[in-house]
């Protein structure tokens, strides 16, 4: 698995020097895979659950894919794989050829990143119908009011 996903990298070997030395490789996206970053909140209404363990059983169930979580952040958003060429029609963004993606080693722990859902096999990747029905379950975020 870990070969499959260096090689996203122009330079696998960067990818393998990246994870030894960081935990994560900065990969960039758009050639084996896309990325949908979804907002934390979403995922855990549409699951109906905010506990890791839950929130992971009920992603590979869904979704049958592999799925990132960004750490780094308070919000920490998912990041859901997607195939390059896979139509999106949702208000998550999709992030393709341009950005890149900071993916922990499969296997490895990290305080950057972690795998929620491993892929199951190399080049396996979560289909944008299942997402969008996921989320189409999950409660509307509300609006935000900005006070003067």
């Amino acid at each position: 698995m870990a070969d499959w996903l260096a090689r996203a990298h122009p330079v696998p070997r960067q990818a393998v020097s990246e994870w030894s030395n960081h935990g994560v490789a900065l990969l960039p996206l758009g050639r084996r895979f896309d990325a949908i970053r979804v907002p934390s909140e979403r995922v855990h209404a549409a699951v109906g659950s905010d506990v890791p363990e839950t929130v992971a059983a009920a992603l590979a169930e869904w979704l049958h894919g592999p799925v990132i979580r960004d750490l780094r952040s308070g919000p920490s958003p998912y990041y859901v794989l997607v195939a390059p060429d896979s139509r999106w029609q949702g208000d998550e963004e999709r992030l393709g050829t341009g950005s890149h993606l900071g993916v922990p080693r499969p296997g490895r722990v990290s305080m950057l990143a972690c795998w929620v859902v491993l892929p199951p096999f190399p080049g396996s990747l979560c289909a944008t119908a299942r997402l969008r029905a996921l989320l189409d379950i999950a409660e509307p975020l509300p609006l935000r009011t900005v006070q003067p």
